[in-house]
């Protein structure tokens, strides 16, 4: 990833600690293991594709290799997603994570440049716009909605199956996701 190196830290430890939280999550059963388990793998894999290359660069081999994780991981959740449309955004994500790793596997130091070099790729235009609406979105559900008078909310068993916790760590890999696009 191109860009400042403390960006790059900082993106690195926010989608590592969704990546854990996400793990944590998995503790549950049924359809959230499945869906934290996806979300897990993306903030990894984001954490990963963040490191600065002054750090680390990754051999040419460990790009092809991404890509294809990746590209399995949206061929499960094209396959989850044929009867719940919740699934397409775990579709959308690692497409886009294929998208980068791609570019990457072109040439690491010129990844921007892979499509002429002048202006953004619309592929790229295209995922940002998807990832700032769904930040947008993401942002307006964590506002807390009035309870009706004299209502009193139900207590989670445990702080892995809070959904404002759930919907925080989307919106946080959905910036990252912006944060990582914007730096192709």
């Amino acid at each position: 990833m191109h860009g400042p190196v403390s960006t790059a830290w900082l993106l690195v430890a926010l989608c590592a600690a969704t990546g854990v939280y996400c793990l944590l999550r998995m503790r549950g059963g049924g359809e959230q293991r499945r869906a934290a388990g996806g979300e897990a793998l993306m903030g990894f894999g984001m954490a990963a594709m963040a490191v600065p290359a002054a750090v680390f660069t990754p051999p040419r081999w460990a790009w092809p290799v991404y890509a294809a994780v990746f590209g399995a991981a949206a061929l499960h959740a094209l396959w989850a997603g044929r009867g719940d449309p919740r699934h397409l955004h775990h579709l959308v994500g690692s497409a886009a994570m294929v998208y980068m790793a791609a570019a990457m596997a072109v040439s690491p130091h010129a990844a921007h440049h892979a499509h002429g070099g002048t202006g953004v790729p619309l592929l790229t235009g295209a995922l940002l716009l998807y990832f700032v609406g769904y930040v947008l979105l993401s942002g307006v559900r964590l506002v807390p909605a009035a309870a009706p008078a004299g209502a009193t909310p139900p207590a989670p068993s445990g702080w892995g199956d809070r959904p404002e916790l759930a919907r925080a760590c989307r919106l946080s890999m959905g910036i990252g996701m912006v944060a990582m696009l914007l730096a192709m």
